[in-house]
């Protein structure tokens, strides 16, 4: 059997082979796009996966990946289960398909399937692009099955704001106790939330100071501005600066097995709809 092709992250002209890597508990998937290279989008996969082994024990989930973008998680996603992705940017939809996924055409304000639909909702830097972000979550909430779960990674702290967030059309940044009121408002509880990428918060904040000085910034591609790209840009890092990112990446991802984390760029929260929370686990 022929394996697909796999696009290359903002270029569909290169094709990238799959690669096998063996990381024990931190494995990513055996099929490797372009993007999990890049320290943040691995480091992001990995403190997803510590927190989401411990809240999904099974494997045979109904999973829908809301803003799927170009599919960039649907094969990390499809750890837990069957995946469907829904973007409202047909670009990038097309690269999800190119690269073999299921995803659909569709509004996160509107989504069309009936209440109750998915074990496991994802919404990953999805949420900050929404000008409703209630009725967003008001929508992951009508679908995820009693019992089932939402997760979601955001931007941390209105005043971390930065020209990343304009180039990639945010509305807002959060705190975990917004967050927390908000999932609350709609029906949800909050199983586990942590703050991450805790380690690099001082080199973001001495760049947000550097930007903010020089008032410089940086020059990606994003879809609105380049005819090619399918998505913003990611800021590249050079190879070393980014295998030691990595490496930091991978000891985060330790650390949030067992702990929550005070502070970082981002957030990662898990909440459930109904059942019943282990508040145990729950930070």
């Amino acid at each position: 059997m022929v394996e697909p092709e796999i696009l290359c992250y903002n270029n569909p002209s290169l094709k990238c082979g799959r690669q096998t890597i063996t990381e024990g508990a931190f494995s990513l998937t055996q099929e490797q796009l372009e993007e999990d290279a890049h320290w943040w989008f691995g480091s992001r996969t990995r403190a997803l996966f510590a927190l989401l082994d411990r809240a999904l024990p099974r494997r045979d989930l109904e999973i829908l990946d809301v803003g799927c973008g170009a599919g960039n998680m649907i094969h990390h996603l499809g750890r837990y289960g069957r995946v469907l992705g829904i973007d409202n940017n047909p670009k990038p939809l097309k690269i999800a398909h190119k690269r073999g996924y299921e995803a659909r055409l569709a509004s996160a304000e509107e989504m069309p399937f009936p209440d109750q639909s998915f074990d496991l909702v994802a919404a990953l830097d999805v949420i900050e692009h929404c000008e409703d972000d209630l009725l967003v979550l008001r929508q992951c909430y009508r679908v995820c099955a009693p019992g089932g779960f939402l997760v979601a990674t955001l931007p941390a702290f209105g005043w971390l704001w930065s020209a990343n967030d304009e180039i990639n059309k945010h509305h807002r940044r959060y705190t975990k106790s917004e967050l927390h009121e908000k999932l609350k408002s709609v029906g949800f509880t909050p199983w586990r939330t942590t703050y991450n990428n805790f380690f690099v918060f001082p080199l973001a904040f001495l760049r947000l100071l550097w930007e903010r000085l020089s008032r410089r910034k940086p020059q990606l591609k994003a879809p609105d501005t380049d005819e090619e790209a399918y998505q913003v840009e990611m800021e590249p890092a050079p190879p070393l600066l980014n295998t030691v990112l990595t490496g930091v990446g991978w000891l985060e991802a330790a650390l949030l097995r067992f702990l929550i984390l005070p502070f970082g760029t981002s957030i990662i929260c898990i909440a459930q709809k109904a059942g019943v929370v282990d508040s145990s686990k729950g930070g």
